[in-house]
């Protein structure tokens, strides 16, 4: 089932570990490329200051503000992609970055997008690989979410223990940087390689 408005359309901090377990779907020509999410961060309105809404020129973050149900794509070091979906109810700030998936669907086309030969965990095992391994570049930013291009879905798989811990890359951002609005899902060989603190289930505040 595809997710509707109506799933973003609520706090970040509440959307982003729902979505593990969610599956990510780029449809690419006759092909159909799937990723079962294991990894998420949430990132929110002012004062967030690891949040592009933050900042003080924050244009291209605009589309964080709403509607929910969008697509939020940026690029960075000039060549690698990020894609957020934004949540919150318009005019609030808000958006989830993907930072993981098991693929699950048209793996041989994700593997040719990754254009070298690797382990299966090793293919969309970070945000900018899961970009690449989908095809999502800044062609993307502002795509609804509930298209035929590239939405979410509820497969009814099964979800494992959500842990939480410190967004990563965010070290500028002072107290906000150790703020555990990082989720992932417990045991999955296929989430990113940064740091996993045994923080469970722990405060979002």
């Amino acid at each position: 089932m595809k997710l509707a408005h109506p799933f973003f359309d609520r706090p970040t901090l509440d959307v982003a570990p729902d979505l593990l377990g969610k599956v990510v779907v780029r449809r690419l020509g006759n092909e159909t490329l799937a990723g079962r999410i294991v990894e998420t961060e949430a990132y929110l309105d002012h004062p967030d200051m690891a949040s592009h809404a933050s900042r003080k020129n924050p244009k291209r973050a605009q589309i964080m503000f709403g509607p929910p149900g969008f697509a939020y794509v940026y690029q960075v070091y000039g060549m690698y992609f990020c894609l957020n979906l934004v949540a919150e109810r318009e005019g609030v700030a808000g958006a989830v970055l993907v930072r993981a998936a098991e693929p699950v669907e048209g793996i041989d086309a994700i593997k040719r997008l990754r254009k070298r030969p690797m382990p299966e965990r090793n293919l969309t095992s970070g945000p900018s690989k899961l970009c690449q391994a989908l095809g999502i570049d800044m062609a993307f930013n502002g795509v609804d979410l509930c298209g035929d291009e590239l939405w979410v879905e509820d497969r009814g798989l099964p979800r494992g223990e959500v842990c939480t811990g410190p967004r990563v890359g965010v070290d500028y951002a002072g107290e906000w940087a150790l703020k555990p609005w990082r989720f992932w899902e417990a045991g999955s060989p296929f989430v990113s390689k940064a740091p996993r603190p045994r923080a469970r289930r722990g405060s979002r505040q």
